[in-house]
């Protein structure tokens, strides 16, 4: 369990810190697919980039009076085929982890709204409802995850 939860005072039950701490994983298991996903992303585009260069200059130019000569030295290169896969592939994968970003962020998100809705359940007692933004503004601090309103 992460520290600032663990150093939670009287005013939040075990619960309620298990549910704290499971929106934690969740948001850094979103945050992680996000990170992997900007940086294939951003391969995937200078990759392809290079790719196309590497064509225009040695397919493209040379052979450009014939579109059969473009085609012939292309295909006759067996780097080009390699290259291509792999493009292929950096883009499958962007792909991949896009989704798995998007479903982590869902899950992130419903958890979060799930405490907020159950806020008035978790903190019953009077003394915990007025002292319940101090664990918020812990988990803004800490976690950047807003519990106060459900918009992201």
């Amino acid at each position: 369990m992460e520290p600032s939860i663990k150093m939670l005072d009287e005013r939040t039950d075990q619960a309620t810190r298990k549910m704290l701490q499971k929106v934690v994983e969740r948001k850094m298991k979103f945050d992680n697919f996000k990170r992997r996903h900007l940086y294939v992303m951003w391969t995937t585009i200078f990759i392809t980039f290079f790719y196309m260069l590497y064509i225009n200059q040695t397919v493209i130019e040379p052979y450009s009076y014939s579109f059969a000569a473009m085609f012939s030295a292309y295909v006759n290169n067996t780097a080009n085929l390699y290259l291509i896969v792999f493009t292929v592939g950096l883009y499958g994968l962007m792909n991949l982890l896009k989704a798995k970003r998007e479903k982590a962020e869902k899950e992130f998100h419903a958890l979060r709204c799930e405490i907020i809705d159950k806020s008035k359940d978790l903190w019953k007692k009077e003394e915990e409802w007025k002292n319940r933004h101090l664990v918020f503004e812990m988990m803004k601090a800490n976690y950047d995850i807003n519990l106060y309103h459900e918009n992201k």
